[in-house]
């Protein structure tokens, strides 16, 4: 059976229920959560989504971003991207920042990804159940290591994680990273 997700105007007001490729090919306003999960020592976990993800494929991301299900909210958007992505259960999330949109356009691809999005921040240190489907890894990465890596190869990267970084105040604000085209 397909994926569907909640479509929504604008404003932000919901519209039909859409095929999650027939939202990214119409470019479709549709909700994420997006999660920033580090270890006690400061350190970030960031995953590298797996090779046969339809978007993004074999690139640096969040800790999770995951997009929501009809009826559910931001909060349970991000627990469940961790429980399934990561194994992860019980972490509090606090949310960074507030309900932003994004969008990204791939003419060459046929994808425009358009996302009302809202960040979370949480804290853990446990083991991972990484989901192969999902994620073909996950590392922890001091934020300056993530500079240099951003600095050195910045196609290795989800087209928003790195402005994300700047963003969210996880880096200063001299720091501009611009990776992909997109319309903040």
């Amino acid at each position: 059976m397909p994926e569907l997700f909640q479509t929504y105007d604008e404003r932000g007001r919901a519209l039909e229920l859409v095929e999650r490729t027939k939202v990214h090919a119409s470019g479709l306003w549709h909700r994420s959560s997006i999660v920033y999960l580090f270890h006690p020592d400061g350190r970030m976990y960031v995953q590298r989504r797996a090779a046969a993800k339809d978007l993004y494929e074999n690139l640096l991301d969040h800790s999770v971003g995951e997009h929501l299900i009809p009826g559910e909210t931001y909060l349970q958007g991000g627990h469940r991207g961790l429980q399934e992505e990561l194994g992860v259960a019980g972490v509090d999330l606090l949310p960074i920042g507030g309900e932003r949109r994004l969008r990204i356009d791939y003419p060459q691809l046929g994808i425009k990804d358009f996302e009302i999005q809202q960040a979370f921040r949480g804290v853990y240190d446990g083991t991972l159940e990484v989901d192969p489907v999902e994620v073909s890894e996950v590392r922890l990465y001091t934020l300056e290591q993530l500079v240099g890596l951003i600095e050195k190869q910045p196609g290795s990267f989800t087209p928003w994680f790195a402005g994300d970084l700047v963003e969210f105040g996880f880096l200063p604000p001299d720091h501009r990273f611009h990776l992909l085209p997109s319309n903040r």
